[in-house]
């Protein structure tokens, strides 16, 4: 039996919350998910995740050669930001039942981050976030855990990481951290159960 941890990361997009990326994006774009992955620009998402680029930057490097209505894309993106079936109340119950324990979005966004805690309130449901934009660092890259460790004054050994990409809980387990990948707010009940920090369903 793993520890209980003091402190639990959880990814946000396609963990937390739905990501408009794989059907909103290229759907106002007039695209197939294939055909935005072949047309953006290389490296402009990472680095607006990074904080490399500001948001005028970005919208205007995303799709090279391309005219789109960036305003509208960014509104249809904003309005598309939804918690996944479940994870409210696991939030809820997992606060309630463990107050001891810290609980902490640990992603890989940019600044846009502030839209989806806004739609979804995850400054009601979390205690803070971690977010690449303002760290400076993407998972899996060690540093993307273990700044938030530090900061917040504990070991990773104290952590448990939660995500939705096996690789990227590789990555917290390989600084010393708990992980467990993310399939539904069902499954990650369940496991949180085995471990204490939750009531399992009934």
């Amino acid at each position: 039996m793993s520890p209980r941890p003091r402190l639990v990361f959880f990814d946000v997009m396609d963990t937390l919350v739905r990501d408009p990326f794989h059907d909103v994006m290229p759907s106002f774009l007039g695209m197939t998910l294939p055909e935005l992955l072949r047309c953006k620009h290389p490296t402009a998402w990472v680095d607006f995740e990074l904080g490399h680029i500001d948001e005028p930057t970005f919208l205007a490097t995303f799709l090279p050669g391309r005219s789109y209505d960036a305003a509208g894309f960014c509104h249809v993106v904003r309005e598309s930001y939804r918690l996944l079936p479940g994870i409210r109340d696991l939030l809820r119950d997992l606060r309630q039942t463990t107050p001891g324990v810290r609980l902490y979005a640990l992603s890989n966004y940019p600044p846009w981050y502030r839209w989806i805690a806004e739609r979804c309130e995850l400054d009601k449901l979390l205690d803070g976030a971690f977010v690449s934009y303002e760290t400076g660092a993407r998972k899996p890259d060690p540093a993307a855990y273990l700044v938030p460790c530090q900061r917040l004054g504990e070991p990773p050994a104290e952590a448990l990481f939660i995500d939705d990409r096996a690789k990227n809980c590789e990555g917290a387990r390989a600084v010393g951290m708990q992980a467990i990948v993310f399939n539904s707010a069902e499954q990650l009940r369940e496991e949180l159960a085995q471990r204490g920090l939750i009531t399992a369903a009934s």
